[in-house]
């Protein structure tokens, strides 16, 4: 696999397979944590982190947060906001930085989005979650996709999310919805919160497919294997995967052969790190400190002997600022040598 540096050769548009994906999630799926996931998996869609339209739109250099490495691909955008215009340029942006798909989010429950109206509050204004698609759906030719919840606070009815869906595709162009299998709790818990204590009901996203037949409906909330991922294609479009892919990163080894009925990229994990070392060496090359690399690598071998031996030695030694890819090295070497003990 070349990884290099720019954008997308040609500006095709294949329709993308959304069979499985990988949630977007703030300070984690960053492009060095994308260039470690695409080392592992080549078909899994990647989604940015959600970016703002202010930080697009306000700063003078919003290419840092565009800019991602051309192995990415296929790579979607999440845009957090929600005023119309703003978000048609942003999705503008998306195109021209060669990006396969640009979507709104639209279930984030923290409270420090809630005010500027970003994130899943917009399960209260329909009208503005309309006007949104529509804007950006006119701005680009790429897909515009949305990912919510199924419901805020108490609610409880299954109508809530049919009818906030059944109302946004009917008076927009959006084909694909992106349902967390959750309510969003929007006063009294944490982010973190959200994701564990409001109950999964994944037979609500179920029956959105049966209702919607003609719409692409994806899952996404608590997947943890690619059992349960199989399970839930036998019921809607596409599985989003979330923490699980990030913690334990090893699961997506599995992905291309199982979901998707392609080889599978790399025979272990030591290979996939083979793969990352030479983007690694060319990203401190550029001034990138290397724990800013290896915190994405830290679940590699879970629950493998010496696992525990490469997250402290990565911990200790990577945070430093003279830290050089020779960390990284001796934390893989100390792991071989620990499987090696317990073969023996």
């Amino acid at each position: 696999m070349t990884i290099e540096n720019g954008s997308k050769p040609d500006n095709t548009r294949a329709k993308l397979d959304r069979r499985f994906s990988i949630a977007p999630m703030m300070e984690w799926t960053t492009s060095d944590y994308r260039v470690f996931a695409r080392c592992i998996t080549k078909n899994t869609l990647l989604y940015t982190e959600m970016v703002t339209t202010g930080a697009l739109l306000q700063g003078n250099n919003p290419e840092r947060f565009l800019k991602y490495d051309e192995c990415e691909h296929p790579i979607a955008l999440q845009l957090g906001g929600s005023d119309a215009s703003a978000l048609a340029k942003c999705a503008k942006m998306a195109e021209e930085f060669c990006y396969d798909e640009v979507n709104l989010n639209a279930g984030c429950p923290s409270d420090r989005v809630q005010n500027s109206l970003i994130g899943a509050i917009l399960m209260s204004y329909p009208d503005k979650v309309i006007d949104a698609m529509k804007a950006m759906q006119d701005a680009t030719s790429l897909p515009v996709t949305l990912k919510h919840r199924i419901g805020l606070d108490d609610q409880q009815e299954y109508s809530i999310v049919r009818d906030f869906i059944g109302t946004v595709a009917e008076k927009s162009a959006t084909e694909t919805f992106i349902v967390h299998a959750r309510n969003a709790i929007l006063q009294g818990l944490s982010p973190k919160e959200n994701r564990e204590i409001p109950p999964l009901k994944y037979d609500y996203v179920y029956q959105l497919k049966k209702d919607f037949p003609h719409l692409e409906i994806l899952i996404n909330g608590g997947i943890k294997t690619i059992e349960e991922t199989q399970e839930h294609l036998r019921h809607v479009d596409g599985v989003m995967m979330g923490r699980e892919a990030y913690n334990n990163p090893w699961v997506l080894s599995q992905v291309d052969q199982a979901v998707f009925g392609q080889p599978s990229l790399v025979s272990d994990r030591f290979e996939a790190l083979a793969r990352f070392i030479p983007y690694a060496e060319r990203q401190l090359a550029n001034g990138e400190r290397l724990m800013h690399l290896t915190r994405h690598l830290l679940g590699i071998f879970q629950g493998l002997p010496g696992g525990k031996q490469f997250r402290r030695y990565l911990s200790e030694n990577g945070h430093r600022s003279d830290a050089t890819i020779n960390v990284l090295l001796d934390a893989i070497e100390l792991v071989k040598q620990q499987l090696d003990k317990s073969k023996g």
